[in-house]
C-alpha cells in the first residue's frame, strides 16, 4: 500500500511537472521598427555566413550608398559607403544599389544619373572588403533613355541583370526585363527579356520597379513595388508574382497587393528577400514613420514572410501592414541609443558627414581640436556638412567660435534652394531661410558681451517645427527661442539632413568645436 502510495504521488508530481511545463510561455524576443531608422530607401540585404549587409540609396547626398552591417538582421552598425569619391560618369540620383556576393567578391549595382545627358542607368562596382570602398567599373546597362533598380540572380550557374525599364522610344511601357550577364558580372551579354509589365488599370498605377527575385523549391518568386513611391501624396505598395523558369511566364498573385500603408507605417515598397540560418524569409524594406513622415525619409522596416505549403504562395506574416514590433529574427534586439556628440578635440576620427553632390565636397579638416570648413563664397549653403535624421524629434547644437570673416550656422537642409540656417557672425546673430531659390532674412539679434564660444541651438518637433536659440559660454541665461516652421523643406525622394555651414563673402574657415545630437 505505501509502495503504491509512493508512486501515486510521485504521478502526480510528474503530471503537475509536464503540465506546468506546457503552460508556461516561451519567451519570445522581438524588435520595434524601424530596424535601420532615418532616410535609407530602397534597402538591398544580402548574408554572408553569419552576417548581413545592407546598402541604401544615397539620391543627392554624397558620400554614394551607405552601408551596413548586422549580425541578427535588427541590429545594424553604420560601414561606410560605397563610393567614398562618386564615379566619374555620374552626377546624381544615387539609388538603388543591390548588393550581390559571389566567389568571395562583393558587388554593388547601382542606379545613377549620367553627366553627359543627366539619364539614369546602371553601374556596377565591386570590392573583396566592404571596409576599404568598392571599385567602380562604370556603366554597365543603358537602356533606351533610362534603366533603374538592377537586381542580379544566378540561375543554372548563370547570372542575370534584371531592371527597371521605360522602353519610352521603343512605344513601350514600363517593364520589368532581363538579360544573361558575363560570368565576372561586370558585362551584359544576352538578348533582353520581359518578366513582367506593369497594369495601368490596377493597384500599380502603370508603374512595376523594385523587384526582389528569389527561388524557393520549384518556383522563382518575386516581391516588386508600384503605385507613388515618394513624397507627401505617396501611395506605394508592394505586389507578388512567381515562375517556374526565370524567363517566365510570370505569374501575379490573385491577392495583390500584399503589403500597403497603414497609420504606422506608409507606403511600403523596394527592398530585398533574405534568409535566416533556421530557413525564415524576411523582406527588408523601407517605408515612412507615420509621425515623422517625409521629415524623416523612406526608413529600413523589416517584415517576416510565411509559407503556405498547399499553394505554394508566401504571404507577410503579420498581415498585410509592416509591423510596429514582431517577433525577432534571431536574438533579442539591443539597439544603441542614436544620440551623437563629438567634441573635436578629443575625437579625430572620421564622422558620417554627408553633403549636396551639386558642389564640391566640402573642405575641411579637424585640428587643434577643431573642426575646420572652408567658407567656398559658391552660395549661403555650398559646403554644407549633415547628419542623417533618425526621427523628427531632436535637439541639435554645435558650439563655435564667432568669426569676422565668416557666418558659421546650424543649418537643416532640403536641396541648395530650400534651407533654414541659424548662424553668428561677428557679434550678430542671424534666422534666415532659402525657398524656392530666394534668400531671405527672419530675424537678426545682437550679442551682448564678447563670449570666447557660442553655443548654436536647435529643437525640432516632428522633424517640421523648428525653435532656434543661442547661449554663451558660462552663461545661465534662458532666452525666448525664435520659432519657424519648414514643411517645405522634404524634398520628392529625400528627408532633409541637420548640420553645419559656413558664409560669407570673404575667405576664412568656420571653428567648431563639438556638435551633438540627441533624440527625444
Amino acid at each position: 500500500m505505501k509502495l503504491l502510495l509512493r508512486l501515486t504521488f510521485l504521478c502526480l508530481i510528474f503530471t503537475g511537472t509536464v503540465f506546468a511545463q506546457k503552460i508556461i510561455p516561451k519567451p519570445v524576443n522581438t524588435y520595434r521598427n524601424p530596424v535601420i531608422a532615418g532616410d535609407f530607401a530602397d534597402p538591398s540585404v544580402i548574408r554572408v555566413g553569419d552576417t548581413y549587409y545592407a546598402a541604401g540609396t544615397s539620391s543627392e547626398w554624397g558620400p554614394a550608398y551607405p552601408i551596413y552591417t548586422s549580425k541578427n538582421l535588427v541590429d545594424w552598425e553604420y560601414l561606410g559607403p560605397v563610393f567614398a569619391e562618386l564615379p566619374s560618369w555620374t552626377m546624381g540620383s544615387y539609388w538603388a544599389p543591390e548588393l550581390f556576393y559571389r566567389n568571395g567578391t562583393f558587388f554593388v549595382y547601382y542606379t545613377a544619373r549620367r553627366k553627359s545627358d543627366k539619364q539614369s542607368f546602371i553601374g556596377v562596382a565591386s570590392t573583396k572588403d566592404l571596409k576599404k570602398g568598392f571599385t567602380d567599373h562604370g556603366l554597365l546597362l543603358e537602356w533606351t533613355k533610362e534603366a533603374i533598380d538592377g537586381f542580379v540572380v544566378e540561375d543554372k550557374g548563370k547570372l542575370f541583370l534584371t531592371w527597371k525599364a521605360y522602353g519610352l522610344d521603343k512605344g513601350r511601357g514600363i517593364e520589368i526585363l532581363g538579360a544573361e550577364l558575363s560570368d565576372d558580372g561586370l558585362k551584359v551579354i544576352g538578348k533582353e527579356f520581359g518578366l513582367i509589365k506593369a497594369d495601368a488599370n490596377n493597384w500599380e498605377d502603370g508603374g512595376a520597379e523594385g523587384q526582389a527575385i528569389f527561388k524557393r523549391g520549384n518556383y522563382w518568386y518575386m516581391l516588386y513595388s508600384g503605385n507613388a513611391c515618394c513624397g507627401e501624396n505617396c501611395n506605394y505598395q508592394v505586389g507578388l508574382a512567381r515562375a517556374e523558369k526565370l524567363q517566365g511566364p510570370w505569374t501575379k498573385f490573385s491577392g495583390n497587393p500584399v503589403l500597403i500603408s497603414d497609420g504606422t507605417w506608409k507606403c511600403p515598397g523596394h527592398g530585398t528577400v533574405v534568409t535566416t540560418p533556421d530557413n525564415r524569409y524576411f523582406y527588408l524594406h523601407h517605408a515612412y514613420n507615420g509621425t515623422d513622415f517625409t521629415y524623416a525619409g523612406r526608413q529600413g522596416v523589416l517584415s517576416e514572410l510565411v509559407w503556405d505549403e498547399t499553394s505554394k504562395w508566401p504571404s507577410f506574416r503579420y498581415g498585410k501592414t509592416t509591423p510596429a514590433q514582431a517577433e525577432s529574427p534571431l536574438a533579442a534586439s539591443t539597439k544603441a541609443n542614436e544620440d551623437l556628440l563629438i567634441s573635436f578635440d578629443k575625437n579625430t576620427q572620421e564622422t558620417s558627414w554627408v553633403y549636396d553632390v551639386s558642389f564640391p565636397k566640402p573642405a575641411y579638416k579637424i585640428q587643434n581640436g577643431l573642426l575646420e570648413i572652408e567658407n567656398s563664397n559658391l552660395t549661403a549653403t555650398s559646403n554644407f556638412l549633415g547628419l542623417v535624421v533618425k526621427n523628427g524629434n531632436y535637439n541639435f547644437s554645435a558650439e563655435i567660435i564667432p568669426k569676422d570673416q565668416v557666418q558659421q550656422n546650424i543649418t537643416v537642409y532640403g536641396d541648395a534652394t530650400n534651407a533654414i540656417g541659424y548662424g553668428v557672425l561677428k557679434d550678430k546673430l542671424t534666422l534666415w531661410q532659402i525657398k524656392d531659390g530666394v534668400y531671405s532674412v527672419v530675424k537678426t539679434q545682437e550679442i551682448a558681451g564678447k563670449f570666447e564660444t557660442i553655443n548654436l541651438k536647435l529643437q525640432s518637433r516632428f522633424g517640421r517645427f523648428y525653435e532656434f536659440s543661442w547661449e554663451g559660454k558660462g552663461e545661465k541665461i534662458d532666452r525666448q527661442p525664435l520659432k519657424i516652421e519648414g514643411s517645405w523643406l522634404p524634398r520628392w525622394d529625400r528627408a532633409p539632413r541637420v548640420g553645419i555651414n559656413v558664409s560669407g563673402n570673404k575667405s576664412g574657415n568656420g571653428e567648431i568645436r563639438s556638435v551633438q545630437l540627441k533624440y527625444n
